[in-house]
């Protein structure tokens, strides 16, 4: 039997035995790969939830303040940052559209000990209310100034009960959590296509472009950790990557189609779900539906997380050049944004200022809510299938019950005051410090766990071996650096 625990381990097309955790996780059942019948662009739709996620930290926060501080010159790093996490999300969307199951459960037949890690630094990476504080303060500057009513923290509360509105009321929660994402991230290009489109000049354009090209260039004086955070959340980084796999399963792609929905319990009555993913046989149909389902979605990572990452990064840079670089201005924290819309009124008059409030509310609120949606179904996740008496409940039992006391430890935490800056690099270091763990697990687990004809070639596997690399060393200059 293979990794997988699974009879049809005995043919050729399946690993051979590494112990696998039977007694934890029910073996994965052998099915054909369902037909590929709705088109590429109906597939669309867990690349620009991933794009929404990636928008609210790296891009806006960490280096346009980087950029502030030292200028365009190290905008290679946040290319080199999205360009690694493509990869890890392909072989992310390997696993699942092979299986319909998540990596995490991967995992947990690797050992129950990594579900165990895994739950914990979930928990860690993100239980600093960073997002929430912040999108907090932007939208009270939107609506009632920065001297209007109520303090940071009442704000902060605002935007949790939003996201539990939008999380706990539909029926199907990502449909709804789908189309929110992509209405948030378009509000997000536009509004920066505007802005960059008034402040940009041509020699702005051509210092971020000579950053991009200045491979491996540092301005004196850099932080190690701050780059460190910021090349980790330049994309989605830490646990976040990892929740492509639920958005996988959600679309009905692949294998994904088997496995179970989350639906709200508190809007239908729900059952506990099976918590086995499926495998199938190496035959020359499967191959070749599985050619399609993985061509196209890894088109849909290039066209939208990688592009589209890209683009709206380089967006942020630009605007952070035109803006702040030139008169020598890092702020911190709140103030980075309300900084930059402050600035922009002299171009655009109040307008735009508005605008780049709207762009930052939208970008630092997508990324909560993903943080927080994603955070529920990577728990609930865990918690169903290495812990076999939570399967008395359903996926949606745990997602309810998770999003709330998630919000309601947030919205205690935001009472302490934390700087939003430390909390951004804290949950940075910790988020590289889990993509150090699962990169590697990844290039194991799909080599171990896959059909042969389906693990990953020698391109993807030196690619996701270069970003362990990267990870790796971060994380052992930053613990030197702590020391």
């Amino acid at each position: 039997m293979d990794l997988t625990g699974n009879a049809i381990a005995k043919t050729p097309s399946i690993p051979a035995d590494v112990r696998p955790a039977r007694w934890v996780i029910p073996a994965l059942e052998p099915a054909d790969l369902p037909a590929k019948q709705s088109s590429f662009w109906r597939q669309l739709g867990p690349g620009a939830v991933l794009v929404g996620l990636a928008i609210g930290s790296g891009e806006l926060i960490l280096w346009p303040r980087l950029t502030a501080q030292f200028g365009p010159g190290m905008t290679w790093a946040a290319m080199l940052g999205v360009f690694l996490q493509l990869w890890v999300n392909i072989e992310i969307g390997r696993y699942t559209i092979a299986t319909g199951e998540s990596v995490y459960t991967g995992f947990g037949r690797i050992s129950r000990a990594l579900g165990i890690f895994f739950f914990g630094m979930v928990i860690l990476t993100t239980i600093l209310p960073a997002w929430a504080t912040v999108s907090g303060y932007s939208l009270k500057v939107l609506l009632v100034g920065q001297d209007g009513w109520g303090a940071p923290w009442v704000w902060t509360w605002i935007t949790f009960g939003l996201i539990l509105l939008l999380l706990l009321g539909p029926r199907y929660i990502y449909a709804a959590f789908e189309r929110t994402e992509m209405l948030l991230v378009l509000i997000i290009t536009l509004g920066l296509v505007a802005v960059v489109s008034a402040v940009a000049t041509r020699d702005t354009w051509g210092a971020v472009g000579q950053g991009i090209l200045a491979v491996g260039h540092f301005a004196p004086g850099v932080n190690s950790t701050d780059l460190f955070a910021a090349l980790v959340f330049a994309g989605i980084g830490g646990t976040g990557n990892l929740f492509l796999c639920f958005y996988l399963k959600d679309k009905g792609i692949g294998m994904g189609l088997y496995a179970p929905r989350v639906f709200n319990p508190l809007r239908e009555r729900t059952e506990a779900e099976p918590g086995s993913g499926h495998i199938f046989p190496e035959t020359a149909l499967n191959l070749s539906r599985w050619r399609r389902w993985f061509r196209d979605f890894q088109a849909e990572q290039v066209l939208l997380f990688w592009l589209g990452n890209s683009f709206t990064i380089i967006l942020f840079i630009v605007a952070s050049s035109a803006i702040l670089y030139p008169r020598h201005l890092v702020p911190d924290g709140f103030q980075l944004a309300i900084t930059q819309a402050r600035l922009l009124s002299e171009r655009m008059g109040s307008a735009g200022e508005l605008l780049f409030l709207l762009v930052a509310f939208a970008a630092l609120f997508s990324t909560q809510l993903g943080i927080l949606d994603g955070n529920a179904r990577s728990l609930s996740d865990i918690l169903y299938n290495c812990f076999p008496r939570t399967r008395r409940k359903s996926l949606g039992f745990w997602y309810v019950l998770i999003v709330v006391a998630w919000v309601l430890a947030g919205a205690a935490l935001s009472l302490m005051r934390f700087s939003p800056w430390w909390m951004f690099v804290t949950s940075s270091c910790l988020g590289g410090l889990a993509m150090a763990v699962y990169c590697p697990l990844l290039i194991y687990l799909n080599h171990r766990a896959l059909p042969r004809a389906i693990r990953p070639g020698w391109v993807h596997t030196a690619m996701l071996a270069l970003a362990s690399l990267v990870y790796l060393s971060f994380v052992v200059t930053v613990t030197l650096q702590l020391r």
